[in-house]
C-alpha cells in the first residue's frame, strides 16, 4: 500500500523540468528542477501557492521585487500574479497549491 518514490531525487537538471507529484480536487504538488542559468518564464498560478526550495539557489521575481530563496526556505505568493524564477545553481523546488 505504501511506496517510497524517488521522483524528486532522480529528476534531471535539464533546463526546466516539471513533474506533477499530487493532483486532487483540493491540492496540487509540483516538483520543479531548474538547471543553473535557466529561467522559468513569466507565468501565473491559478491558486495561492507556496514554493519550498529543496536544493540550489533561486531568485523569485514578483511585483518588480527580487526574492532570493535558499535551501529549506519557503515563499508564499498569491494567485494570478505574474512572476518568474531564475536559477543561480542547479535547483529543485516544490510548488504546493
Amino acid at each position: 500500500m505504501y511506496q517510497v518514490k524517488k521522483t524528486i531525487k532522480t529528476q534531471a537538471y535539464d533546463q526546466l523540468t516539471i513533474t506533477k507529484l499530487v493532483k486532487t480536487d483540493h491540492l496540487e504538488i509540483l516538483a520543479i528542477s531548474l538547471e543553473k542559468g535557466t529561467v522559468f518564464p513569466e507565468h501565473t498560478s491559478p491558486t495561492d501557492a507556496t514554493l519550498v526550495l529543496l536544493e540550489g539557489d533561486i531568485v523569485f521575481h514578483i511585483h518588480g521585487e527580487d526574492h532570493e530563496v535558499k535551501p529549506l526556505e519557503h515563499l508564499r505568493f498569491p494567485k494570478e500574479e505574474k512572476h518568474w524564477v531564475e536559477a543561480f545553481e542547479n535547483s529543485k523546488f516544490l510548488i504546493i497549491r
